[in-house]
């Protein structure tokens, strides 16, 4: 399949503003991971994929392939942004990290193709980073749920 630098140009930006946005909410958090790195993320992602999509002989088995690799990798590099402390018992990052995984997940829709998905998954993404932050930070003012950072 080949695809024409519009829909190339289209779905790179789609995972870039998608990447962007879930990036300026652990920004203004003042989160490790922000807008740079979930932007970065995101567009890696949508071009491993349109590599694949790309290629002269596209087939279930490269595109398996990628985004395996994609979620492996992607694995890593979130696994950096996690910090736990013995002594302490409380663990940092986790929400930083499942932010760069979706990320991941984000850009790979987009480049291939599935830019509704990837704008449902968006806005469920966003609802969970600021709506369900906020429910988080409330419960924690009055003592329910666990006091983890995140």
């Amino acid at each position: 399949m080949t695809l024409e630098i519009a829909e190339v140009a289209l779905r790179l930006g789609a995972a870039l503003v998608a990447g962007a946005l879930i990036g300026l909410d652990r920004e203004i958090k003042k989160r490790p991971a922000g807008l740079q790195t979930h932007a970065l993320v995101s567009i890696g992602a949508a071009l491993a994929v349109l590599v694949v999509i790309g290629s002269p002989h596209p087939t279930g088995d490269p595109m398996s392939r990628a985004v395996q690799g994609i979620i492996t990798g992607i694995g890593f590099v979130g696994a950096g942004v996690i910090m736990q402390y013995e002594r302490e018992r409380r663990v940092e990052g986790l929400t930083t990290a499942a932010s760069i995984w979706t990320a991941a997940a984000l850009g790979m829709a987009c480049g291939a193709g599935y830019l509704a998905l990837a704008s449902v998954g968006l806005g469920a993404i966003l609802f969970v980073l600021v709506a369900l932050g906020r429910v988080e930070g409330w419960m924690a003012r009055r003592g329910l749920g666990n006091d983890e950072k995140q």
